[in-house]
């Protein structure tokens, strides 16, 4: 539904509250049928159609037209929600809801980054969404297949495409890199280190292709295709959702998120691949951190630049900053605190809040996660009822893109505190980020079993019940101090 008028002259139509459909239109996908006059016809489209609303038009003859019934049939992915979460918080129900519903539409044969448009799986979406099934279901099935087809999508050059299987084959660089990413992410909460293992090549292809564009300092220039990080909502400079590249073709987001890579691909090689190659990545990886502090750090803002020039900032850069530890401890929450106070930075987007979080946590402000929000709660706000591709939802092309369902993942990761620990999830550890909830439990899959957590403040004290499946050990950290974890149900009054 877009509104019937744009905003003025050479503007565009724009969307609106999605609740509201006076003075909107319909532009979508249609179909045209010539009735042949006999009665109990029946019609059903070639393909799935994916809708909010649905418009029907009927222009009659000589004779009436009787439609007797119209219904829909939902088709998908048979994920099936094996998880739970309970806050009393009705706001954070819908988030937990639509982002299901939004994983749920955006899962067929394969992961999609949506059900309308593309109908394909790009890897900067699937990630995500790995995860959120992982965390929701514990049904890893199309998790693997995603892996697998995107090992299989490797070019000549050593890079994966974007997104496969696909037609139009189409590269984003930076796409591979989170590649190599999800490999680790199955690795820690899957394990099948046969199967992991024999995606190694792949992801020492991918560090392969980077290899060759990169300078005697280990900093990256002219990298080829569609360098995309982002969309940015309300900032020039970021043409395409690339971001700023600097006079010399440097950018500490390329730079930035090649590091993140070499250190996840040492700790494969090291786990599951050859020590030599682990050495070598470390080695790189140390001499690009280096490059990286001397050429992006502005001892003046206290902030990485998106370029040698230092005349752009971003949230992304100084969150990629402290996922790479290239700025550790009380300097990078000092860090953390600039990224959400500095209005001047290029946002993150839904999509890149991922991130974002994950950083912001690392630097010790989970217990602020709740509060970061906002963008959801305007989906809602907004009349979504899956999440809008970008975070200028009235602006938004596709109206279901899982790359949001995030905190269907951080509500069990963050909050509860449920994580992987070892390699398969062998070990768990549970942190939990309460904020300001006081009665709060829940239970996600395990490749074991289930792990619940309960948290229950009692007269100033916390009553906390945590499950682990049987055979299962892990610990518990609260407030900066450690406690082991048995198998079955571990109780503490704190």
């Amino acid at each position: 539904l877009f509104n019937e008028k744009p905003d003025g002259p050479g503007k565009t139509f724009k969307k609106g509250n999605r609740n509201e459909v006076d003075g909107k239109i319909i532009a979508g996908r249609k179909d045209s049928i010539i009735s042949n006059g006999k009665v109990d016809q029946n019609f059903s489209t070639l393909n799935w159609r994916t809708f909010r609303y649905v418009e029907i038009k009927v222009t009659t003859e000589d004779e009436p037209l009787i439609i007797n019934d119209f219904y829909s049939l939902f088709t998908g992915y048979p994920f099936e929600l094996n998880a739970t979460f309970n806050a009393n918080d009705k706001t954070l129900d819908k988030i937990l809801e639509i982002g299901w519903r939004t994983a749920r539409s955006c899962a067929w044969e394969t992961y999609m980054d949506c059900p309308y448009y593309e109908q394909l799986q790009y890897i900067g979406d699937s990630r995500i969404q790995a995860l959120v099934s992982l965390y929701n279901s514990g049904d890893d099935r199309l998790v693997r297949n995603a892996i697998t087809q995107m090992d299989h999508s490797r070019m000549a050059e050593g890079i994966t495409l974007s997104r496969h299987p696909s037609f139009s084959p189409q590269q984003i660089p930076t796409f591979s890199l989170w590649y190599i990413g999800m490999v680790n992410d199955y690795w820690m909460y899957r394990g099948d280190a046969a199967f992991v293992k024999d995606k190694l090549q792949g992801t020492r292809d991918v560090l392969w292709f980077f290899s060759k564009y990169q300078n005697a300092e280990g900093s990256l220039r002219n990298v080829p295709y569609w360098i995309y990080t982002d969309w940015v909502e309300g900032k020039t400079g970021w043409p395409g959702g690339v971001g700023p590249i600097g006079k010399d073709g440097s950018s500490s987001l390329l730079d930035f998120q090649l590091l993140w890579a070499l250190q996840v691909a040492a700790k494969l090689e090291t786990e599951l691949g050859l020590p030599a190659i682990a050495s070598e990545y470390q080695k790189k990886a140390l001499q690009l951190q280096q490059t990286i502090q001397r050429n992006y750090w502005s001892a003046d803002k206290k902030l990485y630049a998106d370029t040698k020039d230092k005349d752009r900032y971003s949230q992304h850069a100084n969150t990629l900053a402290i996922l790479t530890n290239t700025i550790k401890g009380t300097a990078a929450t000092e860090l953390a605190k600039r990224i959400l106070s500095d209005k001047a930075l290029s946002p993150a987007s839904i999509y890149f809040k991922y991130y974002l979080h994950m950083a912001l946590i690392k630097a010790g402000l989970g217990n602020d996660y709740l509060k970061w929000l906002d963008k959801w709660k305007e989906n809602i706000e907004m009349g979504m009822t899956t999440w809008a591709e970008i975070s200028e939802i009235d602006n938004a092309r596709s109206d279901c893109h899982a790359w949001g369902s995030s905190p269907n993942i951080e509500f069990f990761r963050t909050v509860l505190g449920i994580d992987s620990d070892a390699p398969g999830f062998k070990k768990i550890k549970i942190e939990p980020h309460l904020g300001d909830l006081k009665n709060v439990n829940g239970k996600m899959p395990h490749p074991d079993g289930y792990v619940l957590a309960n948290y229950k403040l009692v007269n100033g004290k916390w009553n906390i019940e945590l499950t682990l499946p049987e055979k299962i050990s892990g610990r518990f950290i609260w407030k900066g101090k450690t406690y082991p974890l048995k198998p079955g149900t571990n109780n503490f009054n704190l």
